[in-house]
């Protein structure tokens, strides 16, 4: 997929897999932010994600069904649908002012759309080490002939 900024790759319907949840979301730099991270949580979850700013996600439908999970320092908030279980957003740990999205629920986007997908360095976390997020390798996607 390529990494466009506008209007129309910014602005994105999402929802959860069984619908209870619904959102519109504004990418902050379109899908040029995609990633993944290598922490235990996001490890076992697998999400690839997107930036959108604090503000930028309006949920349209469901908010009494999406449930938030926090871990470790508790700074992170990851929102997931109480009845399907799909993780939808979270806020992030390293900055407070973002939201990662799930591309997995945006309208008319997969995961596998991106060829490669950097992948983070979220075991050894900016916020513990005091260093600049590293970055832990490329996950990459190649179909099928």
């Amino acid at each position: 997929m390529d990494a466009d900024t506008d209007a129309e790759t910014r602005l994105r319907a999402g929802q959860c897999h069984c619908g209870a949840v619904r959102f519109e979301v504004a990418l902050s730099d379109g899908f040029r932010s995609v990633r993944r991270c290598t922490c235990s949580y996001c490890r076992m979850r697998g999400a690839v994600v997107a930036m959108a700013e604090v503000g930028g996600i309006r949920i349209r439908a469901g908010a009494d069904v999406l449930t938030a999970y926090r871990f470790h320092t508790g700074a992170a908030q990851h929102f997931f649908c109480s009845r399907c279980g799909i993780y939808t957003h979270h806020q992030r740990r390293s900055d407070i002012t973002l939201y990662a999205v799930n591309v997995a629920c945006l309208e008319g986007v997969s995961p596998f759309d991106f060829r490669a997908v950097p992948v983070m360095d979220g075991v050894n976390h900016t916020n513990d080490t005091g260093q600049p997020t590293r970055r832990a390798g490329t996950l990459r996607y190649t179909p099928a002939d």
